[in-house]
């Protein structure tokens, strides 16, 4: 993996060809290795998995957090190290991934400067708080708004894309055979997938952060 600054890392995932793919592939192992050393030595209730399927996992997750990076690289303020930044949306989409499977949640405030952890015990909890009538309300009303941009704002490819990564958990490389394309070229359909729903959602005064926030309680 090649050593970047902050500034550098923004350029070349803004990129085109090549240096885009390098710095996304550097990003992906990057957000890989960190999500493994979450599961492996912060999260005690994954003890009796095996180092392949904790190996799987962060693959999995690294996926859609390199995505989900990519989506919010304008929201990177230079307040911390790049690296630091991503990794900490990484373990927010380990932290929802595993919350989906009945997990208790995590604090990132053992995260260093560097993008590793300080050793935290964690406790696992098996169910979760049932949601607050107008939370849940809520979340149904966005839900709705969801769909209809899905139907409206998308390209059949986009939808198809975006649906099958983020909706089936299905791994890029599976969908980008499906779809007769490249690795590289389903990150760029889905980016500009994930970037028309944003432009779409804030005309509607709906921030992605907002929405994040919304379905990571």
């Amino acid at each position: 993996m090649t050593d970047r600054t902050n500034d550098q890392w923004l350029i070349e995932l803004r990129g085109d060809g090549d240096v885009q793919a390098a710095a996304l592939e550097d990003l992906k192992e990057r957000l890989q290795r960190g999500i493994y050393y979450y599961l492996s030595r912060e999260r005690s209730d994954l003890a009796t998995l095996s180092h392949n399927e904790l190996m799987q996992m962060a693959q999995d997750m690294a996926q859609d957090a390199t995505l989900r990076v990519l989506d919010n690289l304008d929201s990177f303020r230079g307040d911390s190290l790049f690296t630091t930044w991503a990794t900490r949306i990484a373990v927010r989409v380990a932290i929802s991934d595993l919350r989906r499977a009945r997990y208790k949640d995590y604090s990132l405030d053992t995260l260093t400067e560097d993008g590793d952890f300080l050793p935290v015990n964690t406790n696992p909890v098996l169910g979760e708080k049932p949601l607050a009538p107008e939370r849940a309300a809520e979340r149904a009303e966005v839900f709705e708004k969801i769909n209809l941009a899905l139907d409206g704002v998308l390209t059949e490819r986009q939808f198809n894309a975006l649906y099958a990564v983020a909706v089936q958990n299905l791994s890029l490389d599976v969908v980008a055979e499906q779809l007769h394309t490249n690795r590289n070229a389903l990150y760029k359909l889905i980016h500009d997938a994930r970037r028309k729903l944003r432009t779409h959602f804030e005309q509607q005064g709906l921030s992605m952060d907002y929405l994040l926030n919304l379905f990571q309680e």
